[in-house]
């Protein structure tokens, strides 16, 4: 790769026309043929990233504790001669480390579809015509546009416009935006919070001042609270399982029992209760849950908020493209004394530019009303025009007309355009009438001014804009509130608008506005913003304070918005959610990006991470139960009665059997909770444990039965005890995947094919004998019946009348 042309230092100190030179550049962009040549030889926009190898990835799965213990039992086995058990081990740890990998690539190749489809775009001129492309596809010399709410994509020299605001603090450390005019830099990465300027591209990728871009998906596999605390019940049934066999190697030496046997037993003891299928379980959950997103137009840039998602009970909603269609229409237009309607939308007209695809101006110019004046704009040429900036809240634009005659225009916010006007008590009336008459019909109002002398302007009129309620918006909130979410609407919009918009789609019309809350002390400020119903005439930094004190009242919030100013907001909610067409600075603040506009995609992404919840909270209940219901029974078999009812290379297999058709679970049919998911480990607990333990009353029963009345041999009865504990975990699956009856939700066909090949294999095993002492079929028939009888017939309705016990709150301790 060749050095870049000129470099961000260099380029600094250089005039405009030098560098165009020096880039061999010219003012109407780059041609295609160009910008390819270019990225041949600089490379992509992009900083490249270091790759470690296969081979390493592949060796980090025989590296850390779960391994380790596996690595120990197999040392031991060579040690004194167990080849078997050896082959076993060592097959298990194989299967770990290959499963783990090939999930570890699949989620890899999930986050790189995510940072693809999140990738920033650029306006770029090249064959002569503004277009959009990839960031990562701009090349020194390219022209490019930046405008508030983008982040820069690459280390540009303003050339064209009056100034930007940029925001540099996430590379400099400087909290204060940095204003910027032409032949100033503006560094990749940094954010525009005002203004609007054309600017040379002088240095890409790793050339660039800070080295590299914004990466919107920088934090995709950070573990979330949820993970963490599956990690923690994962170290709980370590350390549990630790216990029990120190007590069982000790019982073993007071008993004179061979050492090496012992301790061999210990260790695979341990291997069967680690849950050595968590790691891929995880990966594989959150990368089909990203993947299913995905195709519901929710793009995660952070998985761990798929988890967050689940628990969201308060939405903050914007109204504009959310609620409503975000397609504004030109309603009304009403001139004010000395104009015309025709006079009023000239002037708007002229205050509005297609190219910068702003809804407002899109409305303006495509609407009926304006096709009859195009001969008329013909004759005027806009010589400079202010883009509309978010703190002076209006555009404005220099006209001339045919005969050589200068004249200002400006449209934006009703009150800016009067004080700009400078409007007395009368026309403060009107405005402020026509203000709520428009309101009442759901309509935005637009403040349109002329000035023919410098300095003195004249309010000429006012537009009405008028934007419908989505057609599936009612529907929609309908859904959510059966779903437990609070849905709460806000929007800088009058409040007769959006107390009007509420009532067309089905929410409470109590609507609060900023001036409600924001002197108020927290606590009562708290109380109102959490009785409203939504909120209106609000500021981006309004909806900062909304979220903290919804989450001071123990709510997990969910935010919307599209704005570089909302991204302290979006950043503060527990999920923050872009919404489609947001800015480059809002989607880099928010844990979600939309690429569909309207609520149901929301509520659609928040049903599927429930989904994803609770099929890892049904991992977590067998994963309790399993561990409870081998352990304990080997455990208490040892200790009361001296007797091994299994052999180590049994647990090696059984553990191998258990661990593959568990990681379908990723897949599985759930339903998702009528109400917002919370983390409720007592429940959990409980709830396992008493499917743990009724395991362990039928082991022993078993056990009974095959001592006793059938008289069987020792070794005959470890294969059939090894075929009940192979049926039996699998047989759990079912029972704690479900609050109801087993029946109640279908398994899904990955899970259930699954369970059916391994458990073929286990009976194969045992019936015919491979590896172990065989037993025949009418011994392991007799064990299928058994197993299921038990599963079934008892422990499924001991545990739905358990769940019923604590939904009703009769067992205090799991409230």
């Amino acid at each position: 790769m060749e050095r870049q042309a000129i470099s961000t230092d260099e380029a600094r100190g250089m005039a405009v026309d030098d560098l165009y030179r020096a880039l061999s550049s010219q003012r109407e962009g780059l041609t295609r043929s160009e910008a390819e040549d270019r990225i041949k030889r600089f490379g992509p926009n992009e900083l490249p990233e270091k790759e470690e190898s296969v081979a390493l990835k592949f060796l980090r799965y025989f590296w850390g504790p779960i391994p380790w213990m596996i690595e120990a039992a197999l040392i031991i086995s060579a040690a004194i001669g167990r080849w078997e058990d050896f082959a076993i081990i060592f097959a298990l740890l194989l299967v770990n480390a290959v499963v783990g990998f090939w999930q570890e690539y699949q989620a890899g190749n999930a986050i790189a579809m995510l940072k693809q489809r999140l990738a920033l775009e650029a306006r770029v001129l090249r064959d002569g015509r503004w277009q959009k492309a990839a960031a990562r596809d701009l090349v020194p010399g390219d022209i490019v546009r930046v405008r508030n709410g983008d982040i820069v994509p690459a280390d540009i020299k303003l050339v064209e416009g009056d100034f930007l605001s940029a925001d540099e603090s996430a590379l400099t450390g400087e909290s204060m935006p940095v204003e910027k005019h032409a032949s100033d830099i503006a560094y990749s990465g940094s954010t525009i919070k005002q203004g609007e300027m054309t600017a040379l591209v002088v240095a890409t990728g790793e050339k660039t001042f800070f080295g590299r871009t914004a990466q919107l998906a920088g934090e995709a596999m950070t573990a979330s609270h949820f993970q963490k605390a599956v990690v923690r019940i994962g170290d709980y049934l370590i350390v549990l399982a630790i216990a029990l066999v120190t007590i069982v190697f000790v019982v073993s030496l007071i008993r004179h029992e061979s050492i090496p046997e012992t301790l061999q037993f210990a260790l695979v003891l341990i291997v069967a209760a680690i849950p050595a299928a968590l790691p891929a379980v995880l990966s594989i959950t959150m990368a089909v849950g990203a993947t299913a997103l995905a195709q519901r137009e929710a793009i995660v840039s952070r998985l761990v908020a798929i988890e967050e998602m689940a628990g969201v009970d308060v939405l903050c909603s914007d109204k504009t493209g959310t609620i409503t269609e975000n397609k504004l229409t030109l309603a009304d237009v009403a001139p004010f004394e000395g104009f015309g309607e025709d006079d009023v939308l000239l002037a708007a007209l002229l205050a509005s530019r297609e190219e910068d695809q702003d809804p407002i101006d899109i409305a303006i110019i495509e609407s009926e009303k304006a096709q009859s004046l195009k001969e008329r704009l013909s004759s005027y040429t806009v010589t400079r025009f202010k883009p509309f900036d978010p703190v002076v809240k209006r555009t404005e634009a220099t006209v001339r007309d045919s005969d050589g005659r200068e004249f200002s225009v400006a449209k934006g916010a009703p009150q800016v355009i009067l004080a700009l006007a400078g409007g007395g008590r009368d026309l403060g009336e009107a405005v402020d009438s026509l203000s709520r008459a428009f309101a009442e019909k759901g309509y935005r109002m637009l403040g349109v001014a002329r000035s023919d002398t410098p300095g003195t302007w004249t309010y000429a009129g006012v537009l009405g804009l008028h934007d419908p309620p989505r057609d599936d918006s009612a529907a929609t909130i309908r859904t959510a509130a059966e779903m437990g979410l609070d849905v709460k609407m806000v929007t800088g919009d009058h409040v007769a608008i959006a107390r009007e918009v509420a009532r067309e789609v089905n929410l409470k019309t109590e609507i609060a506005t900023a001036d409600a809350f924001v002197d108020e002390p927290d606590p009562e400020a708290a109380e109102i913003v959490e009785k409203a119903a939504g909120f209106a005439e609000v500021f981006p930094e309004h909806k900062y304070r909304i979220v903290s004190l919804l989450q001071s009242r123990g709510h997990i919030v969910g935010m919307t918005g599209d704005g570089v100013n909302d991204a302290p907001a979006l950043k503060k909610a527990d999920v923050g959610i872009a919404v489609a067409g947001a800015t480059d600075a809002a989607k880099s603040a928010a844990a979600i990006v939309l690429t569909k506009p309207g609520l149901s995609v929301i509520i659609d992404a928040i049903k599927e991470s429930r989904m994803i919840f609770e099929r890892m909270s049904h991992y977590v209940t067998y994963r309790i139960a399993e561990t409870i219901r081998v352990l304990f029974f080997i455990t208490l078999s040892i200790l009361l009665f001296g007797f091994f009812p299994i052999t180590a290379l049994m647990i090696v297999l059984l553990a191998l059997l258990n661990d593959i058709p568990i990681m379908t679970i990723a897949w599985d049919n759930v339903l998702y909770s009528r109400a917002p998911e919370r983390w409720k480990m007592r429940k959990i607990l409980t709830i396992a444990t008493l499917i743990g333990f009724v395991g362990v009353v039928s082991s022993f029963t078993l056990l009974a039965i095959v001592e006793g009345p059938l008289n069987l041999s020792l070794d005959v009865i470890r294969s059939l005890i090894f075929l009940k504990l192979a049926v039996a975990g699998h047989l759990t699956v079912f029972v704690a995947r479900t609050r109801g009856p087993f029946w109640s939700v279908r398994p899904a066909p990955a899970l259930l094919g699954a369970v059916i090949v391994t458990q073929t294999v286990a009976t194969l095993i045992t019936v015919y004998g491979f590896i172990i002492t065989p037993i025949g079929w009418p011994l392991a028939i007799f064990v299928w019946v058994y197993a299921l009888v038990w599963a079934l017939v008892i422990t499924d309705p001991i545990k739905v009348y358990a769940y019923r016990l604590i939904d009703r709150g009769d067992i205090p301790f799991v409230r």
